[in-house]
């Protein structure tokens, strides 16, 4: 990444990109399209007539007269409500690629009927908000001073003054604590936390981080490393801080790292390479960012990538640094981890 693209990237930017490029600075625009809501799911119509509280990872108690009807979520959030059988009616994030097709951090929801008040971080239609009459504003927060996610500085006071908000912490702490307060949330909005298929996918969860544990014990000489792409660098990140990488370490898994004097630098996220120093951390198995603004692994064309042990064993899938917080998400991503680690060939 040059120096004149560096200056384009806030602190937040690089952050949550846990090593990938600013979102930012990366995504096309997608438009802000503005087709008809899906409305607030039935689940939640049930309770509409009661009071509704809930407090946030801020430490901040949101209360309105009713559970809230018109929700605007970071697109994430929304994805993992949705799992839940919670609608929004407006998203903000990586909602659409640029085909118009729903991005991966959009989940299963349907995008043709959400508002999409912003595609690409820095953008949030602020006027198109105000229409939605919202009741709530729900984000993710990747540092520990309550900024959430995707909400421009700024605008955050002219966004803040329309409703209240609820941010659920995604910084320095393991995967199941996010999981479990996105599922406090949604039964909060009227979900039903004990219907078959949530305690299904609990479960699911539970079993598959048992099976990464396992294959990581099975398997402590198999090294990890979780990289991202941009068209200038290589980034490797540490274990720390990212709450995916956090419960893949405390799971076992070997994970290859900086050291902290070098990630310091980046805040304590990810060291950045050059390409032509790719090989500096071997490893048996690369974990790659799957996010849209990130190179993917099939559309890297550097010799030094491709001369990499893993890369030419055929060792590397993909890692989702911004999980969808819901367990029916989260259990690929600990079953893909430990088949690969069970299958992977001692290459580095």
């Amino acid at each position: 990444m040059s120096n004149a693209r560096a200056t384009h990237l806030t602190r937040r930017g690089i952050l949550a990109a846990g090593g990938a490029v600013g979102l930012g600075a990366v995504l096309a625009a997608c438009g802000d399209d503005d087709p008809k809501s899906g409305g607030s799911a039935d689940s939640t119509k049930d309770a509409a007539s009661g009071p509704w509280t809930f407090k946030d990872d801020r430490d901040e108690t949101v209360k309105l007269d009713k559970v809230p009807a018109n929700i605007v979520a970071f697109t994430g959030v929304a994805a993992a409500l949705f799992d839940y059988g919670i609608e929004v009616k407006g998203v903000f994030g990586p909602t659409k690629t640029k085909n118009g097709k729903a991005d991966v951090q959009a989940g299963d929801m349907d995008v043709s009927k959400v508002t999409v008040l912003g595609n690409v971080y820095g953008q949030f239609n602020v006027e198109k908000y105000a229409t939605l009459a919202p009741d709530v504003l729900i984000s993710t927060m990747f540092d520990d001073a309550g900024t959430l996610w995707y909400v421009p500085a700024e605008s955050k006071d002219k966004i803040s003054k329309l409703a209240p908000s609820v941010g659920i912490s995604v910084y320095d702490r393991q995967l199941p604590k996010p999981l479990e307060r996105m599922l406090a949330l949604a039964e909060s909005l009227g979900a039903d936390v004990k219907a078959a298929k949530t305690v299904e996918a609990k479960k699911n969860f539970e079993a598959a981080a048992e099976r990464l544990r396992a294959a990581a014990k099975a398997r402590p000489e198999i090294k990890v490393l979780a990289g991202s792409a941009s068209q200038d660098i290589f980034y490797v990140s540490g274990s720390n801080l990212s709450i995916d990488l956090e419960y893949f370490k405390a799971l076992g898994v070997n994970l290859v790292e900086p050291s902290a004097k070098v990630l310091k630098a980046s805040g304590g996220w990810f060291e950045n390479l050059s390409w032509e120093n790719v090989d500096k951390y071997p490893a048996d198995i690369i974990i790659m960012d799957d996010r849209t603004a990130t190179i993917q692994p099939a559309d890297i064309t550097e010799a030094t990538w491709k001369k990499l042990p893993a890369v030419k064993a055929g060792q590397v899938i993909g890692r989702t640094p911004e999980p969808i917080l819901s367990y029916d998400k989260c259990t690929p991503m600990l079953n893909n981890l430990a088949e690969a680690i069970e299958k992977a060939k001692k290459v580095a």
